[in-house]
């Protein structure tokens, strides 16, 4: 005899209606569902709570379409790195791009790079007075001569104007410390340094902003006319003539020359502007902001907004070594990179001084060069800060004695820069990992008007190429 089954539920009678929990007892309603004996204010309560939820909610929403829109935008600018190693003229460069591109953002920002060129002034002053300082405690007071010189011919004269430009130093160290806040030591930053995102230019606002009142109604710190106790203007003037003696004095100058300093091609250099800068009304030159020295730590978004409606964005990175690994992130969808290598052959690195400068840029050439994240990137290189290789070698130093295997070519312009830039040549050629066209430009970038004349150059290039990638052109 047949046994009759009994009829299996079908996946569709296991969700049938009498199987379902009533809508009261769901957990989510559970959550909006009134309470209990509730009372008419209760009730105000709970739905104000609702509706402010619903309006957080709309506002994250937004949010996210807000930045997925940023975000889109952002995708199609066009991005360029500016790499290079420490002091090669990376922000300089940038300087020159904002005065060509954007000069009212340049110009809108005066005040703030006056202070920075002040700061300059006096970091090269500290730089004087530390030699003149070296010299008088090597001769010592008992080798003074009957006349009151030393015997390295540093009298009591340069004794006491050394002593009354130290005021200088102090009000230097008491902003340097303020821009750059966290861990300051004057020793291990003897130069001008700040962090990028720091609001390093919010302090110097403050600096040069006059008569500030706060909401307390308490003014900030004055001296008689109306200036910020940390404005170094006043200091400077007062002390503009024995800077000027100092620079000026022959037995100065024979002791730097002795020594090897050459103070001229540091960057930020200012001393023979002292006359200039040193001023109560001193106002900055567009050549002034571009060539004055900012270290920065960190990496700096900088967004230009052309004229034919193209979106920019150039990063500026830190180049001392251990600012490097910081680059990776940013060589993602970049289009182009600005590759900047002076030619600085008988120069070494500051946080290494058993490495040659020129020798660390071709070895830095060379890693970007092969990087696969950069494979569709155009890399421009800049022979940069041409007038300082001009001066070494009229001044007869000798490429040969610092790379031997430049050998006995001619010791001039011309073809020195022509060894190293097929050098830089023929690196790109062999470690690109496809086949890339080799751009490259000679350039001094504190002569504004020629690299401006360059910029207008490399940007038409960069667009191009980008709107070829965009498949518009």
């Amino acid at each position: 005899m047949a046994q009759t089954k009994s009829p299996s539920r079908s996946s569709l009678d296991r969700f049938s209606p009498i199987n379902l929990k009533p809508v009261q007892d769901d957990a989510w309603s559970n959550i909006f569902k009134p309470p209990p004996n509730e009372t008419a204010e209760e009730k105000r309560e709970r739905i104000a709570r609702q509706q402010e939820a619903q309006r957080i909610s709309r506002e994250i929403d937004e949010g996210i379409l807000e930045s997925k829109k940023l975000f889109d935008k952002k995708k199609k600018a066009i991005k360029v790195l500016l790499l290079g190693q420490a002091e090669s003229g990376k922000s300089t460069m940038l300087r020159n791009f904002q005065l060509a591109f954007c000069p009212t953002y340049f110009h809108g920002e005066a005040l703030i790079w006056k202070t920075i060129i002040q700061l300059n002034l006096i970091g090269s002053v500290k730089k004087l007075l530390s030699i003149v300082e070296d010299e008088l405690e090597i001769s010592g007071p008992r080798s003074r001569s009957p006349t009151g010189s030393t015997s390295s011919s540093l009298s009591d004269h340069h004794r006491r104007t050394r002593m009354r430009l130290l005021p200088l130093l102090s009000m230097e160290t008491n902003l340097t410390r303020q821009l750059l806040p966290e861990h300051y030591d004057p020793l291990r930053t003897p130069e001008i340094c700040v962090r990028a995102g720091s609001g390093w230019k919010t302090v110097l606002e403050k600096v040069t902003l006059e008569r500030r009142v706060y909401p307390t109604g308490q003014r900030r710190p004055m001296t008689s006319d109306g200036r910020s106790k940390d404005d170094p203007t006043l200091v400077l003037a007062a002390s503009k003539n024995d800077i000027i003696s100092l620079w000026e004095d022959e037995i100065v100058r024979e002791v730097l020359k002795r020594r090897g300093v050459r103070l001229e091609d540091s960057p930020g250099f200012f001393l023979t502007d002292t006359a200039r800068i040193a001023t109560v009304d001193y106002e900055p030159t567009e050549a002034d902001i571009v060539r004055a020295r900012l270290r920065t730590f960190g990496v700096e978004e900088h967004r230009f907004l052309q004229d034919n409606g193209s979106e920019w964005y150039i990063y500026d990175v830190g180049g001392s070594r251990s600012m490097r690994p910081q680059w990776v992130p940013y060589f993602d969808d970049v289009q182009a990179i600005i590759f900047l290598a002076p030619l600085s052959f008988n120069q070494v690195l500051e946080e290494d001084r058993q490495v040659n400068r020129l020798e660390d840029s071709i070895y830095l050439w060379k890693e970007v060069c092969s990087n696969p994240l950069l494979a569709r990137a155009n890399i421009i290189l800049f022979l940069n800060k041409m007038d300082i290789l001009q001066k070494t070698l009229a001044a007869g130093i000798k490429v040969a004695t610092y790379v031997p295997s430049y050998g006995s070519t001619p010791n001039d312009v011309e073809n020195v820069t022509k060894y190293f830039k097929e050098k830089f040549r023929a690196y790109h050629k062999r470690l690109s990992p496809r086949p890339r066209t080799f751009f490259c430009h000679e350039t001094s970038a504190i002569d504004t008007k020629a690299t401006q004349a360059v910029l207008a150059g490399v940007r038409d290039g960069i667009l191009r190429h980008h709107l070829e990638e965009l498949n518009v052109i």
